[in-house]
């Protein structure tokens, strides 16, 4: 075999592979020689399965690299593209115009309260409360804080409430060179004007023009302006505990008025001691000058001219509800331009104002009474079949009187409540105890301070107005009378917690301050506003069916385009029977109770007064078929705006709701309905409700109640019942026999034929009248004895000179 290497064949087809021979040994060096050659690297395997989905660090980092010029180059375009804009002028701001519902003009606003100061002209105070309350690293930090951002749009997006992020520098250009649209176009340009203005102004010329373009509410735009407006003072002259207060109300200007919202003291409260505690821990105040603050309450506001009377109090209380029913938010309310159709009724509004001048304000003596300094009125009314309020009064003037009385909810409400329990015990056929169902004819015990029955809360016994007590009473004369331990029983035997249902179905707010399931919420301890009582009782008046109120009927912005306004809704509150019974019972107490002061309307009434205590608001809440209006009258020290006592008001002894607010509002009514035909109540009463039960007991006085006759007692035949009568030096007859009583002659019963010796009373002035009868004398002046009738049943009582109605051994009902 030769040793030449052969040509190699084409392969032709395939074939197994020949072992190779050995190859000779290569010169040493040579490339490929032993001990010189490198392995071949074996090729990376295929990913495989789930691995494949996932990128390589390769492709990670081209990612991030990519995403960071993107970042970049986005940045630089943004940067470049956006420009610092002129500033916005408020002297610009269009004003916003409200008319009554016939369309002629009630107020305009928008006229901007504000005076630019240097920073020097700011106390050092101030300054740091500010930055407590907004931004505490302001000097140390960058124009913008995306951290924050980030947090606050996460928060915002899982509920946790909407948040800003932004720093104050962010803020002053929203202020001052854009505007206060929420959009994501109107955030980047914030974001990159921020970071331009931080490069060309100091902190201190940006600290300066936020403190003079943010608003601190009572139309106070800039902390001179809000220094005036609350305390009357410069702002170089606030001190850390004023300063403080004026930095909280950034974080809500018109909620943490505390003048305004008294009922939101306490949130303005936490507010303002997070500012003073943010300055103690960058060592703006020492801790020492920290323990020793107190609460700085501001002045009552004052007001331009054009906000004087009642239209400063009702452009508020629009603007309330406006934003409260997120119709428009108050930032793009402020920017202006709107024109506002309300339902207020011109010549409804002008009878209000007149009703409470005559009926109070007239008699007034501020000089000679100081108690009369401390008179404040508020008043409601509302059309019962639309839920279109119609006229409000919030004070004698807005300029002088800052607080709405109409819209405030922090007075007791009273006995005005007292029908929230009877139309609930109605509405869920509620028993008493002994489990008799609930009607206007059932028998309660009204003793005086009687412990509840049935309550497994604690003991709870009621005192009565006057500490009277009236033994067994009919639940109509219970609400004649107010009588409290009946109606704190009611709620017990009712269920609290549906009493409150109840109230809330009907208008009053669920959140309503004091507003408790136990029973004393009978009584009235809540804090609803008048307008929210108002509301409730429009919604009896309409036969149980509740129309949510409203002050609006049409916005329009710029003259042409209409604002949507949130659709109406009806709903059914309670039962018309409910309702209605309801009605009934209170039409008696303006025909025999408390109220008969609103007879004076000349129109079918129903009603109920009510008190705070210690007598610091009294309430009368009524209605016809066509208007139910509700009027408080409350007492309040103009200078602390603490709650008064209105004893000796007006020269009076007491002030309660069956005086100057039931006749404020029967003159009200009468002149508001004046020209209308009088309408009768259409009333669908409940089971049992259509029969009158025979009268009830009158209370027994702890002192002398007045000259009253008794003519001894009387049994009404054929019903074994005993029925009371009163006279005077006249003639009472009842069923079954006559009695009859002049001077101090002797009165005699007959009942089904049995004739009982009613006693002999005399009673002459305040001469000493004596009664004998079954052994028991009394002898006490004007005030009456005890006699006893017997037909089968317990007899009568007569107690402070009149005759008692019956005390069987079970509570009566018809």
């Amino acid at each position: 075999m030769s040793d030449q290497p052969q040509p190699q064949q084409p392969n032709q087809g395939w074939a197994p592979r020949e072992p190779e021979a050995a190859a000779a040994p290569e010169a040493p060096g040579a490339p490929g020689a032993a001990g010189g050659e490198k392995p071949k690297k074996a090729k990376r395997p295929k990913r495989t399965g789930w691995r494949r989905i996932i990128p390589t660090w390769r492709m990670t980092l081209a990612g991030l690299i990519a995403l960071v010029a993107l970042l970049i180059g986005a940045f630089y375009l943004g940067y470049s593209m956006v420009k610092i804009p002129p500033a916005n002028a408020l002297a610009m701001k269009q004003s916003n115009v409200y008319l009554y519902a016939d369309g002629s003009q009630l107020a305009r606003d928008g006229e901007v309260n504000r005076e630019n100061v240097g920073l020097a002209q700011i106390s050092a105070n101030a300054q740091h409360a500010v930055l407590a309350a907004e931004d505490r690293d302001f000097f140390t930090e960058s124009a913008v804080d995306p951290k924050a951002m980030v947090r606050a749009a996460w928060n915002t997006a899982t509920g946790k409430g909407t948040q800003s992020g932004s720093t104050i520098t962010q803020q002053y250009v929203k202020n001052y060179y854009l505007g206060q649209e929420q959009t994501v176009t109107r955030k980047v340009k914030e974001f990159f004007i921020s970071i331009k203005l931080d490069r060309t102004e100091s902190k201190a010329e940006i600290l300066e023009g936020y403190l003079n373009t943010s608003y601190f509410g009572r139309n106070a735009y800039g902390i001179q302006a809000a220094a005036q407006a609350y305390y009357g003072k410069d702002a170089t002259d606030l001190d850390a505990g004023r300063g403080a207060y004026l930095a909280a109300l950034l974080n809500a200007p018109s909620e943490y008025d505390v003048v305004a919202h008294p009922e939101n003291k306490a949130a303005a409260v936490a507010r303002w001691n997070y500012v003073l505690d943010g300055m103690v821990k960058k060592g703006w105040l020492t801790e020492s000058a920290r323990a020793g603050m107190k609460f700085p309450m501001p002045k009552e506001a004052t007001a331009s001219t054009s906000m004087s009377g009642q239209r400063g109090y009702i452009v508020g209380a629009i603007k309330d509800y406006l934003t409260t029913n997120k119709i428009i938010d108050a930032d793009t309310l402020e920017a202006g331009g709107y024109r506002i159709t309300t339902t207020l009724q011109k010549s409804k509004q002008d009878a209000f104002v007149k009703a409470v001048d005559d009926q109070v304000m007239s008699k007034l003596d501020k000089k000679s009474r100081k108690v009369d300094n401390y008179v404040r009125a508020g008043g409601a009314s509302v059309d019962p079949k639309t839920g279109n309020i119609v006229a409000m009064y919030g004070g004698i003037d807005y300029v002088k009187q800052y607080t709405n009385g109409a819209t405030r909810g922090d007075f007791q409400v009273g006995s005005t409540f007292k029908p929230f329990v009877l139309a609930s015990a109605i509405q869920n056929d509620s028993q008493t105890q002994d489990g008799q169902t609930i009607t206007p004819n059932t028998y309660y015990d009204g003793t005086n301070k009687r412990p509840v029955e049935g309550w497994n809360g604690g003991s709870y016994a009621p005192e009565n107005e006057d500490e009277a007590s009236y033994g067994d009473i009919t639940v109509r004369t219970a609400t004649d009378k107010s009588v409290n331990s009946v109606y704190a029983q009611m709620a017990v035997d009712v269920g609290p917690t549906k009493v409150k249902q109840t109230a809330i179905d009907l208008g009053i707010p669920s959140d309503t301050p004091d507003l408790t399931a136990t029973p004393s919420i009978a009584l009235g301890p809540s804090t609803a506003s008048v307008l929210d009582m108002a509301e409730a009782y429009a919604t009896l008046a309409n036969h149980g069916q509740r129309h949510t109120y409203t002050m609006i009927s049409k916005i329009t912005k710029d003259g042409t385009a209409e604002i949507k306004l949130p659709d109406r809704k009806t709903t059914r509150a309670v039962s018309r029977e409910s309702a209605d019974t309801t009605t009934s019972v209170l039409q008696s107490v303006v025909d025999n109770g408390t109220a008969t002061a609103a007879q004076a309307a000349d129109r079918p009434a129903a009603g109920k007064t009510g008190t705070a205590e210690e007598d610091t608001a009294a309430w009368f809440a009524g209605y016809t078929p066509d208007l139910a209006t509700v009027v408080s009258v409350m007492g309040q020290d103009p200078t602390t705006a603490a709650h008064k006592s209105l004893y000796g008001a007006m020269g009076l002894e007491r002030v309660n709701g069956g005086g100057a607010p039931a006749e404020i509002w029967a003159q009200f009514t009468k002149s508001a309905l004046k020209g209308t035909e009088a309408s009768d109540f259409d009333l669908d009463l409940q089971d049992g409700a259509e029969t009158v039960a025979p009268p009830s007991l009158q209370p027994s006085q702890p002192a002398t109640t007045g000259d009253q006759d008794n003519g001894g007692t009387t049994t009404t035949g054929g019903q074994g019942q005993t029925q009371g009568g009163t006279t005077d030096g006249g003639t009472t007859t009842t069923d079954g026999g006559t009695t009859t009583t002049t001077g101090g002659t002797t009165g005699t019963t007959t009942t089904g034929g049995t004739t009982t010796d009613g006693g002999t009373t005399t009673t002459d002035g305040g001469t000493t009248g004596t009664t004998t009868d079954g052994g028991t004398t009394t002898t006490g002046g004007t005030t009456g004895t005890t006699g006893t009738t017997t037909d089968g049943t317990t007899g009568g009582t007569t107690t402070g000179g009149t005759t008692a109605g019956p005390q069987s051994t079970g509570r009566k009902k018809e």
